[in-house]
């Protein structure tokens, strides 16, 4: 123990994209909330670059989505292989296409939403030590040389694939290495690719190469025939070789600002949960980086648990609800790591046999639009779905597009995802809604813009995450006022 004790709500370790938008959704609510952060700076590497379809919801519902579009590139397809294409285009959402930006962009906007809505960053904090008991977490961090406490109801562990939260509390990370030896560097191109992002795979290995948009170039690259460990030096000449093997082309690599060499693990804890701590991001799940899909993963365990741990400091949400991050985040975080396992499975394939296998399977799913549909929404985190009661609406559990809402008011919002920025809950219907008064600091009310479209006859509760957390086709006042005691708890006094 230490001398200078913290008290917090909350405390967050971990400043990557999934803490810092925990940070802001809880700053957000009223919380107190620390994120704890062992980098004395903000990291310049950027690992993430691809932004899908349903983070960008969940960014347009936070205020966000607009300026970090600004920075990148929109892609409405994915090219995986010569001959896979996923499509975006005509997915059903705001955003159907894939942003091409730099992680750290994202991170800098959530950083300072995080900062506005009164988070505390510290930042160079290492973690030493982890308690808790059926009140609280302690939290002994050395900063500046000194020792210090923190305490909290409960804590998130949001610290990467070598997350400390997770070895202290002794949870086991199983899994294997997908792939060793992976070069990456930074660099500068004397010629530019016609594609933003340029990725191909052959029998000697594989290039992935995205533009960060002032000038220089990650380069992704893995050579089958030089394996050697992650401590190994990486010349430039290596990947140079590399890239032209693949590519037919090296694009005139030059000027490596930053070069290193890493492994590919797949490995996912058992539980998300242990007591008042909680695992999310890469400390809970890492995968391969085909499919672009781990920062787009943590980035939703966020946007699933913050509100509910925002309901237990609150008070008025039972224990249990805290349990569905574990039911709803886990299974995700599995189909992730089997699908991004698959597509660069794929991409290593070496035998002639397994690479026409490949090219045949390749082949079939570009013409076979049911199941090139499920991979587009599988991917780009749409088509993610949590599980429903038994005899349930068929929308429970399901994700809400943004709908047009009804404006009763100058400046109110016009769409779901405008008035999910409070971060209550939000109620669609056109009768009853005065039902919801008592809940008026849990929950927005809003009437759909079409009366007469599909939501006619149905009222509609959707979490802060934007899924559906109940809904009836004409329920009455009685029925209703029973589903907002059960998601929204006794109204206050």
């Amino acid at each position: 123990m230490s001398d200078k004790q913290f008290t917090s709500d909350v405390v967050i370790v971990g400043a990557g994209p999934t803490g810092l938008l925990l940070a802001g959704d809880l700053a957000t609510a009223g919380l107190r909330v620390t994120v704890l952060e062992k980098r004395a700076t903000e990291s310049n590497l950027t690992r993430a670059f691809a932004v899908h379809a349903r983070t960008l919801e969940q960014l347009d519902a936070r205020g966000l989505a607009e300026e970090l579009i600004a920075t990148g590139t929109a892609l409405d397809s994915l090219r995986l292989f010569d001959r896979l294409s996923v499509e975006f285009g005509h997915l059903p959402t705001r955003f159907p296409f894939v942003l091409i930006t730099p992680q750290s962009n994202t991170e800098r906007l959530l950083n300072d939403r995080a900062l506005k809505a009164g988070a505390t960053i510290v930042r160079g904090a290492e973690l030493l030590a982890l308690r808790q008991d059926g009140r609280s977490v302690g939290l002994d961090i050395r900063v500046e040389g000194e020792r210090v406490t923190h305490t909290a109801q409960y804590a998130v562990g949001a610290d990467g694939v070598r997350s400390t939260v997770r070895d202290l509390l002794g949870i086991p990370y199983p899994g294997e290495s997908v792939i060793s030896s992976v070069l990456l560097a930074d660099v500068r191109l004397e010629r530019e690719p016609q594609e933003v992002l340029t990725v191909n795979a052959t029998s000697q290995g594989f290039a992935f190469m995205v533009p960060f948009g002032d000038g220089w170039y990650r380069v992704i690259a893995w050579d089958r025939t030089r394996q050697r460990p992650d401590s190994d030096p990486v010349s430039l000449a290596e990947i140079v070789d590399i890239t032209r093997t693949v590519y037919g082309v090296d694009y005139g690599l030059h000027d490596a600002r930053w070069m290193s060499r890493f492994h590919s693990d797949e490995r996912q804890v058992p539980n998300y949960r242990s007591g008042r701590v909680f695992l999310a991001g890469d400390a809970a799940h890492c995968h391969s980086p085909a499919g672009g899909q781990g920062m787009n993963t943590g980035l939703q365990d966020a946007a699933n648990l913050s509100w509910k741990l925002a309901a237990a400091v609150q008070g008025w949400a039972p224990d249990a609800l805290l349990d569905t991050y574990q039911t709803e985040r886990h299974p995700v975080g599995r189909t992730v790591l089997r699908s991004s396992g698959a597509l660069v499975r794929m991409a290593l394939a070496r035998s002639a046999p397994t690479r026409a296998l490949r090219s045949a399977l390749v082949g079939a799913a570009g013409h076979l639009g049911p199941l090139a549909e499920l991979g587009a929404r599988q991917i780009s985190g749409i088509g993610i779905g949590y599980p429903a009661p038994r005899n349930a609406h068929h929308l429970v559990g399901r994700r809400i597009p943004d709908l047009r809402l009804a404006v009763d008011e100058p400046g109110g919002p016009a769409r779901l995802h405008e008035a999910l920025r409070s971060g209550r809950f939000v109620l669609v219907g056109n009768d009853e809604l005065s039902v919801a008064e008592p809940w008026a600091d849990r929950v927005v009310t809003a009437a759909p813009a079409d009366p007469h479209g599909k939501l006619r006859d149905t009222v509609l509760l959707v979490r802060p995450d934007g899924y559906a957390a109940w809904a009836a086709v004409d329920p009455s006042r009685g029925e209703l006022r029973t589903a907002l005691t059960q998601w929204l708890g006794t109204p206050p006094k």
